[in-house]
């Protein structure tokens, strides 16, 4: 058994609109260890929500490899995507995707109702991941009546909930002022720190410099993929 949570060589992804093809991922190579925290950084059309998709099991690609806790993943029908995404990923994004018509409770139970688990037991578990992200007292609210910052935890709650071994985070900071993007970014790394996997795509470098390793993707390709000496030192100072 390796110690990657993914693997991802030789990665084609194109799109085919008519008599057009956007070749938009060209041979990434890509290796995460279990545990790691590391963000991807490139400008719009460099291929980093494409990729994301990809490691998601959202989307498939097109030609070489990728490997999730050494399974293969190659394309499946939707309700053993499904499987593998309940069992393994759980999802951030910047627009939070609560259900507008569900409590905060509801929300973060949203995982176990399709894992069968029973009522009670979902909504109690839920209860206690809003307890860890200090939203316990909000668990009967709407999103509607919720900050964006308590928004963004309570979607944090929910991909914990499933027990995931990576978490996928889209801009997670996308749509939050500073000072709640350094709370959410607080909590993304207590939960790295229990042996979760998490994977950032962000644009903004402060986010990135609080993770232990920065890919920058350009056009497609990986330009850089470098440790991140800030994020050690900022370990020892913690310490």
């Amino acid at each position: 058994m390796s110690n990657s949570i993914i693997r991802v060589e030789a990665l084609h992804k194109s799109y085919v609109n008519g008599s057009n093809s956007l070749h938009v991922l060209k041979g990434i190579d890509m290796d995460i260890q279990k545990g790691e925290m590391v963000s991807i950084m490139g400008s719009s059309g460099s291929g980093k929500s494409t990729l994301l998709n990809i490691l998601g099991i959202l989307d498939n690609y097109d030609a070489g490899s990728y490997h999730l806790d050494d399974i293969h993943i190659s394309k499946m029908n939707e309700t053993k995507a499904a499987k593998y995404r309940n069992q393994y990923i759980g999802f951030v994004f910047q627009s939070f995707n609560l259900i507008s018509f569900k409590n905060a409770m509801e929300n973060v139970a949203l995982p176990l109702y399709y894992q069968k688990v029973s009522r009670k037991k979902r909504n109690n578990l839920a209860l206690e991941y809003l307890e860890r992200m200090g939203l316990r007292e909000w668990a009967h609210h709407l999103p509607s009546e919720l900050s964006g910052g308590q928004k963004q935890r309570i979607a944090i709650a929910r991909a914990l909930i499933s027990k995931p071994k990576i978490i996928l985070a889209d801009e997670p900071t996308g749509a939050l002022d500073s000072q709640t993007s350094l709370e959410v970014m607080e909590i993304l790394k207590e939960v790295n720190q229990t042996g979760i996997a998490i994977i950032i795509v962000t644009h903004e470098n402060d986010i990135a410099n609080q993770t232990q390793r920065i890919i920058r993707l350009r056009d497609g390709v990986i330009e850089s993929n470098q440790v991140n000496h800030a994020f050690h030192l900022e370990s020892v100072e913690v310490n």
